[in-house]
């Protein structure tokens, strides 16, 4: 026979065995929310024209909210020549050893030579604003679109196509501007970013933003801003609503411009594919 305090031994045994399987039973805590991964695109070398680099540069806005995003590692460089069309880059000179990208600085301004396979993973491409339309530069922009792909693609690397927005004055521009773009990322099965179409999405959704300044084609700090969410949401697959990264804009700005940009890339993308990305 057990005597009390036997059995009290056992109880309180019991009881401790009880309380540990309860405890094991209960569902782990949730982890913290894993951050947001960009794609298979971790460097990109852009190339363009004053429409890139206005506004402190639009690859430095993408950077920007790549790191808000919580996506690290991802490196960018801008090749900018001002009133530039396709056919005035060089992009193979780009990708030459010991050339572009072949260092950084660092630290308190500490050089450090870069040791990769490929300085770059994309191109991101754009021509001058009005060319892929004019009747005379139109075929150049196919021209060098193709010849411009295929350089990428024998130096490792995928194609994009950035396209650009109508002037302030000619909203007609849109929508032949993205016939163009979208026959050039076809042909050569390229990714094409749609900030032409995010812009006129503002416009009708918000006329009173000013996505352009006085000269009517060149982008405010806004446009930038809306143009470089949309290379997020596009090339990255980032959602940027959100972010809070907000370039100093008012935050229901941002918000706005985000949720254009992420709704205008899902829609395009989802009707006219993600070329070779």
């Amino acid at each position: 026979m057990e005597t009390p305090r036997r059995l009290a031994h056992l109880a309180a045994a019991a009881a401790l065995s009880l309380c540990a399987a309860i405890a094991t039973a209960q569902p782990a805590p949730a982890a913290p929310a894993a951050a947001a991964k960009a794609s298979s695109v971790r460097s990109m070398l852009w190339v363009g024209n004053s429409f890139f680099y206005y506004n402190n540069s639009m690859h430095g806005h993408v950077g920007q909210l790549l790191s808000a995003a919580g996506v690290a590692g991802t490196r960018s460089v801008s090749a900018t020549i001002s009133g530039s069309g396709l056919n005035w880059h060089d992009v193979d000179a780009h990708f030459k050893p010991g050339g572009v990208a072949s260092y950084s600085f660092v630290g308190d301004n500490e050089v450090r030579f870069n040791t990769f396979d490929k300085p770059f993973d994309a191109v991101l491409m754009m021509d001058c604003s009005q060319c892929p339309i004019h009747p005379t530069l139109g075929p150049l922009f196919h021209e060098f679109a193709k010849k411009h792909s295929d350089t990428v693609r024998r130096r490792g690397a995928e194609p994009v196509l950035f396209m650009s927005w109508a002037y302030s004055d000619k909203p007609e521009m849109t929508e032949p501007l993205a016939a163009e773009y979208v026959k050039a990322g076809k042909d050569n099965r390229a990714l094409v970013v749609p900030a032409g179409l995010a812009f006129a999405e503002s416009v009708k959704q918000r006329p009173p933003l000013s996505l352009i300044i006085a000269d009517k084609r060149h982008p405010t700090l806004a446009g930038t801003y809306l143009a470089a969410c949309t290379v997020l949401a596009s090339v990255y697959q980032v959602n940027p609503v959100g972010n809070r990264y907000t370039a100093g804009l008012p935050a229901e700005v941002a918000a706005h411009l985000q949720s254009v940009a992420w709704e205008t890339a899902k829609a395009f993308h989802a009707r006219e594919g993600r070329g070779g990305l």
